[in-house]
């Protein structure tokens, strides 16, 4: 990388790649194996909710609907998929973009189920690690596995970044 805004680039590209990869993911899980997946516009009314002062919800699926909350939710999914490709690319700055490895990317894309686990779902009333859910072994499972394929997806992502900018 030459400088530091085509470094942000990458980030910009690789994050919303990996979100992309998660994003397929949901859509297997919902139409081949009819697995739901959380729901943005939840987590959009989460966001909201909180320039109101609540942070914390006894079950957001009973909260007050918000405006444009669906718009919030999707963004703020996306912009998290920045953030987190941003965690694993910065710190390495161009090294690991000239020479990606899966296991990285992996160790990352697991790494992140903390904030779910731990901040999210808590307070969106579901506990922490999801154990105020109907099936909560299920629900970690299945976190896991999308944290996971997200770590797939920032290494698949910066691939594609590798071919497309000719890195």
């Amino acid at each position: 990388m030459s400088n530091s805004i085509e470094l942000w680039i990458a980030v910009v590209a690789i994050g919303m790649g990996a979100t992309v990869v998660m994003d397929l993911w949901a859509i297997v899980l919902r139409y081949g194996f009819n697995i739901p997946s959380l729901s943005y516009c939840l987590v959009g009314r989460w966001f909201c909710h909180m320039k109101d002062g609540i942070f914390y919800h006894s079950k957001i699926a009973a909260a007050s609907s918000k405006s444009a909350e669906c718009l919030v939710g999707w963004s703020a999914h996306y912009v998290i998929g920045i953030v987190y490709a941003a965690i694993l690319v910065l710190p390495a700055h161009a090294k690991w973009l000239q020479s990606p490895s899966v296991i990285p990317a992996v160790v990352v894309g697991l790494a992140t189920v903390v904030f779910p686990f731990f901040i999210m779902q808590p307070a969106l009333g579901l506990g922490v690690a999801a154990g105020k859910a109907p099936k909560p072994g299920s629900a970690r499972v299945k976190t896991l596995l999308t944290h996971t394929v997200f770590g797939i997806g920032l290494y698949a992502a910066t691939l594609v970044y590798q071919l497309i900018s000719n890195y």
